[in-house]
C-alpha cells in the first residue's frame, strides 16, 4: 500500500520502514536461503522478479509491508539510507488482506453503503539468525499491529481498520517460538494442523462486543512506540 510510504514506526527494539527499492538486494539475498524459503512458504525468485514485486507491493491495495530494522535514536524524522542500510536490516513484517468469509450481516445488503469486510494475514520474518531470540520479532509484530489499529481519524483508520474483522497467522507446527509469539499477543489456535503442516492462529471480533481494535489495544504497543516521518533525499533513485 502507498499508505505507509512516508511513515516509519520506531520502538526501543525495532524500527519499521517502508519497503523501498533500496532494500531489494538485501531482501533477495535473504530469500536465496532455502531454510527461509521453506519457513515462509516462498518460491525462489530472480532479482528482477523481486524488483517487480517491490513495485507491485507498494501499489497494492491489499498488502501492507515494512522492513524491520535495528532501532534508531528517538526522533520525529528518520532518513532513508541511514537507518535502513543493509547492515541495519533484519527482516520484514506484512499484512495481506482477503475477503472475510463470515460476512453474514451484510449478505442481503446490495446497497452502495455495504461494507466489504476483510481479514488480514500477518507474517513476520527475522532473516538473520543472530537477531533471533532477542524479542525483535514480537516487537515488530506488536508495532505493526499498533500501526494498523491506532489510526484514529487518519486515512489508515478509514481505509483499513473499520473493514478488518480478523487477523490470522499461519505458522509451521514445528515453529514453537513463532506460535508462542503470536499467542503472547492474544492470538488463539483455531483447528488442528492443516495439510501443509501449519497451525492457524486468529485474533478476531467476538460476540461479546470486543472489537479487533480493542483487543490489539489491550496488548499494548511496544515500549517507545512512535510513528515518525520517513524522508528520502531529492532525486533518490533507490526509493519507490
Amino acid at each position: 500500500m502507498k499508505l505507509n510510504e512516508s511513515t516509519a514506526v520506531s520502538t526501543n527494539k525495532v524500527l519499521l520502514v517502508p519497503y523501498d527499492r533500496r532494500h531489494v538486494l538485501t531482501y533477495h539475498a535473504w530469500m536465496e536461503d532455502p531454510a527461509i524459503q521453506q519457513a515462509t512458504a516462498s518460491e525462489r525468485l530472480t532479482l528482477a522478479e523481486e524488483y517487480d514485486n517491490q513495485l507491485s507491493w507498494r501499489a497494492s491495495h491489499d498488502k501492507l509491508t515494512f522492513i524491520v530494522c535495528q532501532p534508531s535514536a528517538p526522533s520525529t524524522v528518520v532518513a532513508a539510507g541511514e537507518v535502513d542500510a543493509p547492515n541495519k536490516m533484519v527482516g520484514d513484517v506484512n499484512l495481506f488482506l482477503t475477503p472475510y468469509d463470515d460476512d453474514n450481516e451484510n449478505s442481503n445488503d446490495d446497497s452502495a453503503d455495504r461494507v466489504s469486510y476483510v481479514e488480514g494475514e500477518v507474517d513476520i520474518m527475522i532473516a538473520d539468525a543472530k537477531h533471533r531470540g532477542q524479542g525483535m520479532g514480537r516487537a515488530a509484530v506488536g508495532a505493526f499491529l499498533g500501526y494498523v489499529a491506532q489510526g484514529g481519524d487518519t486515512a489508515r483508520h478509514k481505509q483499513v481498520v473499520p473493514k478488518l474483522r480478523m487477523l490470522v497467522a499461519k505458522i509451521n507446527a514445528g515453529n514453537g517460538k513463532s506460535i508462542a509469539l503470536f499467542k503472547s499477543l492474544g492470538f488463539e489456535q483455531e483447528g488442528d494442523v492443516n495439510y501443509f503442516g501449519e497451525v492457524k492462529l486468529v485474533l478476531r471480533d467476538d460476540d461479546n462486543g470486543n472489537s479487533l481494535r480493542e483487543k490489539i489495544s489491550v496488548v499494548g504497543a511496544p515500549e517507545g512506540y512512535a510513528e515518525v516521518v520517513y524522508t528520502r533525499s531529492e532525486g533518490d533513485t533507490a526509493s519507490l
